[in-house]
């Protein structure tokens, strides 16, 4: 038989999950001010192996419009810079030898729309797997009555499971809105 529980818990860590991976999506979108986070996807080859950039220098966000990248081997300015440029991040980095800077440009107001257009189209995708989860999960309260579970004990378990899923709704609006201004302050 099902432990209704177990089902509500496994349910509810399939929803975190997927805030948990808007949060870390949301993060990587650039609103204007320096964030280390636009360079996690960039990998540069060192020592013949493709590595994120890391792994071969610090990264810092000395003030809101600039980041700041020390290599640990001198060698690897070159690699890191070519790989800055022919990345999609598109800002132009400046090597004095001893850091390379990347200039924060400021973003224009069309460029923010888009950008608040894509956090909305990744909250989105967000919801879409919570209620998923949720679907999933009443398909499994619905099987266990088959299996001897009361529909009592399944009702109040899918109104539960109606409260975990609008609770993480709730908190994906909560990051899409705070994110959304994020972007839009100038």
């Amino acid at each position: 038989m099902l432990d209704v529980k177990q089902c509500l818990a496994d349910c509810e860590d399939k929803m975190e999950m997927s805030v948990m991976h808007l949060e870390e999506t949301l993060s990587h979108i650039r609103a204007g001010k320096a964030n280390v986070h636009i360079l996690d996807d960039l990998r540069v080859d060192s020592y013949g192996s493709m590595v994120p950039i890391n792994n071969v220098a610090a990264l810092t966000t000395p003030d809101a419009r600039t980041i700041a990248i020390k290599p640990w081997d001198k060698s690897m300015f070159r690699v890191i810079e070519k790989a800055i440029i022919d990345s999609s991040i598109g800002i132009m980095p400046e090597n004095n030898g001893e850091v390379i800077r990347l200039g924060i440009p400021p973003l224009t107001e069309e460029r923010r729309r888009d950008l608040t257009k894509q956090c909305a189209r990744e909250a989105e995708e967000a919801k879409v797997a919570i209620r998923n989860a949720r679907r999933d999960g009443i398909d499994k309260l619905k099987k266990a009555i088959k299996d001897g579970l009361s529909e009592d004990v399944e009702k109040d378990a899918e109104a539960d499971l109606q409260k975990i899923h609008d609770k993480k709704v709730k908190k994906v609006e909560e990051l899409l809105a705070e994110k959304n201004k994020e972007i839009m302050t100038v």
